[in-house]
């Protein structure tokens, strides 16, 4: 039963990409006791320039395992998975640095607050100006895009303002640590099962919802059918998925200490390495965004982006916060009132081009330029 299956899903394609994405990954680990001492600018240029090869060419094997998985179980079901195994993958490398021998107050501030910036304005932007020059009444579902937008509102002033408030020197006090934890995890656990429950309909396309003939039990009667008649599919290429994306995070995690190294050599801000790994472990979402904006899919399109951050708020922030109880280490979260002013500014942006009648390029364009105004702070 399950032969056929695989024989269609492992194509000489999806061998070689995980033949590439494992192959480096050993590689790296191999390589990683020479790598440790100083190596020639152009050797380090060519092994980063080697390394995003790879990932890019796992990355469009991620897109096409997703997009599969995605008219198989219909939205939000098909983009919580590529956002889902993107996302858990990120927090648990995030608290594996956390509990490793190295002092890393801020990574997970830097790492949230790039994904912010890089999905709200940089992705979305370029989705939005792509959807927006091949069609001309392009929206979201509202009540979806509103539901992300009110859920975003809180969790990024829990994770970026209020330690301000409730903290010492930007990081938790204990007892807040643990209540912000346990609510950032019971909102995220609420909002699940509303997305994938009773407002499943508010996170589809608004076509599929304005089709009077549509029964109300559609929605739970498909999904269970799905389920059951496509199991083995469903199960084989989410593995094979998994098996995609995996490579891409742990390289990406490899390279950034030679990222450093490169910045550091060309004058640039280190800073810009935690933009330039979160774009690169991003990448596949990225992708499959675009391309979905360019089909006029935009709920969709918001599904990947507003659901990853969601999914990475929701998920980093509890983690963070319990890892440093545990282990007693310092969790940094307060964010500078410049990027703070930006989150804002991405906000309101987003509430106004997610929630009116149409989204526009010129809505596009707004998010483009807060990212370019994010990279001006971050130069300064």
């Amino acid at each position: 039963m399950f032969l056929p299956i695989l024989r269609a899903i492992i194509s000489p394609t999806v061998v070689l990409q995980l033949l590439l994405g494992w192959g480096a990954v050993l590689t790296m680990f191999l390589a990683s006791p020479m790598l440790d001492s100083p190596i020639a600018t152009p050797m380090l240029f060519g092994i980063l320039a080697a390394i995003v090869v790879v990932i890019v060419i796992c990355a469009f094997g991620v897109v096409t395992h997703a997009e599969h998985l995605a008219r198989r179980l219909g939205d939000p079901y098909g983009t919580l998975v590529l956002t889902l195994s993107i996302v858990i993958i990120e927090v648990i490398l995030i608290s594996a640095v956390m509990l490793g021998p190295g002092d890393y107050p801020t990574i997970a501030r830097d790492s949230v607050m790039a994904v912010s910036m890089i999905i709200l304005n940089l992705v979305i932007g370029v989705a939005l100006i792509v959807g927006s020059s091949r069609h001309k009444n392009l929206r979201p579902n509202s009540v979806g895009a509103s539901s992300y937008v009110s859920i975003l509102v809180v969790l990024l002033a829990v994770a970026f303002a209020f330690p301000h408030f409730l903290g010492d020197n930007g990081a938790y006090v204990p007892g807040a640590a643990t209540v912000v934890a346990i609510l950032t995890l019971s909102m995220y656990g609420y909002f699940l099962y509303r997305q994938m429950g009773p407002q499943r309909a508010d996170f589809q396309d608004i076509t599929l919802n304005e089709i009077p003939s549509a029964p109300a039990n559609r929605v739970d009667t498909s999904i269970s059918r799905v389920l059951t008649q496509h199991r083995g599919e469903i199960l084989s290429r989410s593995i094979v998925l998994v098996l995609t994306v995996l490579p891409i995070v742990l390289l990406s995690h490899d390279m950034a200490t030679l990222l450093d190294f490169g910045l550091d050599r060309v004058g640039a801000p280190v800073a810009l390495s935690g933009i330039l790994i979160a774009a690169i472990v991003f990448l596949p979402e990225t992708l499959t965004a675009i391309r979905a904006a360019a089909f006029g899919e935009m709920q969709r399109v918001s599904n990947l982006c507003h659901g990853a951050l969601v999914s990475t708020v929701g998920l980093t922030i509890p983690a963070v916060l319990l890892s440093g109880l545990f282990t007693g280490q310092t969790v940094i979260l307060a964010e500078e009132p410049e990027n703070l002013l930006l989150l804002v500014l991405t906000m309101v942006l987003t509430m106004i081009a997610m929630l009116g009648k149409k989204v526009t390029a010129l809505h596009g364009a707004a998010h483009l330029m807060t990212f370019v105004l994010y990279l001006l702070v971050m130069f300064s």
